[in-house]
């Protein structure tokens, strides 16, 4: 017994040799009688040896394009019940192998491949032989060289299942007792990665949550700035209310298949990607192309991405949802994704995409040469504000001063644009063009709170309503100079007989990010309590690299944070605030 398994085993291929193949054309007649003396042997022990062994032994046929086919490495195997990431270099095809144990035969499994990029290849192979053709090699009704020569061995391998493209797809079959499966993939465009997911439990749970009979996204309402839509709920949610939650997608682009599919494209952009929103609402570093929005019930992650952005929003159990923050007349795609929190695997609903409708024209303010105007801008509801002026001379110049938040500002001259940017403190444009050209100012806030700005243009520069602004409105503190009980600081000032006002607060560590980020820029001196005035004092200089000046501010207590502020008025009256300085105290002196 022990002689007839060393000849077996001599003559067995594995699953990863590609060279075991037995060529019986070319052995001569003694060979020949020693290979169909292996065969009856390998039949008398059968029962001792697993029954895909004894398949693999017996893989005899001419056709080696199909024999080699089938080879796979043994390393290369899935895994019941485990979802695999595979990586795939272009045109090279990758197998993985599985066997169901025959105490689990004939039994349901499913294959559930996700491409995570491009297009793929993919098939499904089954290796298998027939009972009654094994059982008349035994009885010696069949003689295999001439059964192998005249091409009567049945053909063990088949193709269950192929299929091309790049949505998700499951593979659902019953195993048989004498079969082989191999899982081939290739992918034809370019390097991508995959994930395979095998299992032969499909009665306790899913690791994809649930789609429901009809998957469809259905927009229910468009506006000029939001999209509403509302999905069929996942049969996940209502079992598993707690572990199962919606994610939706936004951009500008297409539709995504699968979350895999649209976190590739965020890190092909160039940047960083977070992690899947559905897996956690605790806070984490974002990039600085990232922006997150945290409410009670959603978490939202807006991706700055060089063709525009992909907006993700994770709503809990809800099936009905508002998208806002849109832009006019825009297509958006949604997509709508079922994620289970506790294994990160996520099912697609069926993508959708609606467009906008168009911004109504906006009332359009007059602009007064000379006169400034307060406007608050609304954040919430991204609206558009309009001011015309009308040229009285060649030159002009406009003036900003944003208050609070940011302020998206764009200037056309008779339908030309001539700039467009952000701001966030001043900001002036001089520009030279005709008598009575027209001048549009459009205005926006960046933020999804309200934003204010004062604008004014002048033709006349000498009647400027803000003061003439130095260079910089930055204030700087001297590290050496900085005892228990007092700090210095400087500020750069203009050539014109300006008024400067210094003011101190005392704050704590966790007031810092409110003082001084959150602060109305435009307020003036008026605003401040009367205990917190340091000084007032008038300055000026005909030469600019000399327009310094320096006030040391003493009587503070010992390892203390101060918030110290410097407001600058002209001859017009209006105040003009430095950028805070935050400065602490030495502790020990």
């Amino acid at each position: 017994m022990g002689k007839e398994t060393s000849q077996l085993s001599d003559h067995l291929p594995s699953c990863g040799d590609t060279t075991t193949t037995v060529k019986v054309e070319q052995a001569d007649s003694e060979v020949s009688m020693k290979v169909q003396n292996i065969v009856l042997k390998m039949f008398r022990v059968w029962i001792y040896l697993p029954f895909h062994l004894l398949m693999a032994s017996i893989r005899v046929h001419t056709n080696s394009q199909q024999s080699d086919l089938f080879n796979c490495n043994h390393s290369l195997t899935l895994v019941d019940g485990k979802e695999i990431t595979v990586h795939l270099l272009k045109d090279i095809p990758k197998r993985y192998c599985f066997i169901l144990e025959e105490d689990r035969a004939p039994a349901p499994f499913t294959v559930t491949v996700t491409p995570c990029d491009v297009p793929i290849e993919w098939s499904l192979l089954v290796h298998k032989g027939s009972t009654n053709f094994l059982g008349k090699i035994a009885q010696g009704e069949y003689d295999v060289l001439e059964a192998t020569k005249s091409q009567k061995i049945p053909k063990l391998v088949s193709v269950m299942f192929n299929y091309k493209g790049n949505s998700v797809e499951t593979y659902m079959g019953m195993s048989s007792y004498s079969a082989f499966y191999m899982l081939e993939v290739l992918s034809i465009e370019r390097d991508t990665h995959i994930t395979v997911y095998f299992t032969t439990d499909t009665t306790s749970g899913h690791l994809y949550p649930e789609l429901p009979i009809d998957p469809r996204i259905d927009v229910t309402g468009i506006g000029h700035a939001t999209v509403t839509l509302a999905w069929k709920h996942s049969p996940s949610i209502l079992q598993h209310k707690e572990n199962i939650q919606y994610c939706l997608l936004v951009n500008e682009k297409h539709n995504y298949k699968s979350l895999c599919a649209a976190e590739t494209a965020i890190r092909s952009s160039g940047m960083k990607s977070p992690p899947v929103l559905a897996l956690s609402l605790f806070p984490y570093l974002l990039d600085h192309q990232q922006m997150m929005i945290l409410s009670r019930s959603e978490l939202s992650i807006i991706n700055r991405v060089s063709n525009g952005e992909v907006r993700q929003i994770c709503m809990g159990n809800k099936n009905t949802y508002t998208v806002p923050n849109l832009k006019p007349s825009t297509q958006y795609y949604f997509d709508v994704f079922v994620v289970n929190l506790l294994t990160n695997a996520s099912a697609a609903y069926t993508g959708t995409f609606a467009r906008t409708l168009e911004e109504p024209q906006p009332k359009v303010i007059e602009l007064k040469d000379g006169k400034a105007i307060h406007l608050i801008l609304d954040g919430e509801k991204q609206k558009f504000y309009s001011l015309q002026y009308q040229a009285r001379h060649q030159k002009i110049q406009f003036t900003f001063q944003s208050c609070s938040g940011q302020v998206w500002v764009q200037i056309t001259r008779n339908g030309k644009v001539l700039t467009s940017e952000n701001i966030a403190g001043f900001r002036h444009f001089s520009l030279k063009g005709k008598l009575l050209d027209t001048y549009l100012v459009q205005l926006r806030s960046m933020d999804h709170t309200n934003s204010s700005v004062k604008v004014q243009v002048s033709s006349h520069f000498h009647k400027r309503f803000f003061p003439l602004l130095p260079e910089s409105l930055k204030i700087k503190s001297f590290s050496k100079l900085r005892t228990c009980h007092s700090v210095t600081i400087a500020w750069l000032g203009t050539q014109e007989q300006s008024k400067y006002c210094v003011y101190k607060k005392r704050i704590k560590e966790d007031q810092v990010w409110m003082e001084v980020r959150t602060a109305d820029r435009c307020s003036g001196p008026k605003s401040r309590h009367k205990s917190e005035k340091v000084i007032c004092r008038y300055f000026y200089d005909i030469n600019l690299q000399r327009a310094v000046t320096t006030q040391t501010i003493k009587g503070l207590e010992p390892g203390t944070l101060y918030l110290f502020d410097v407001y600058l008025t002209g001859p017009s009256g209006i105040p003009v605030r430095y950028h805070s300085k935050v400065v602490k105290t030495r502790k020990k002196c």
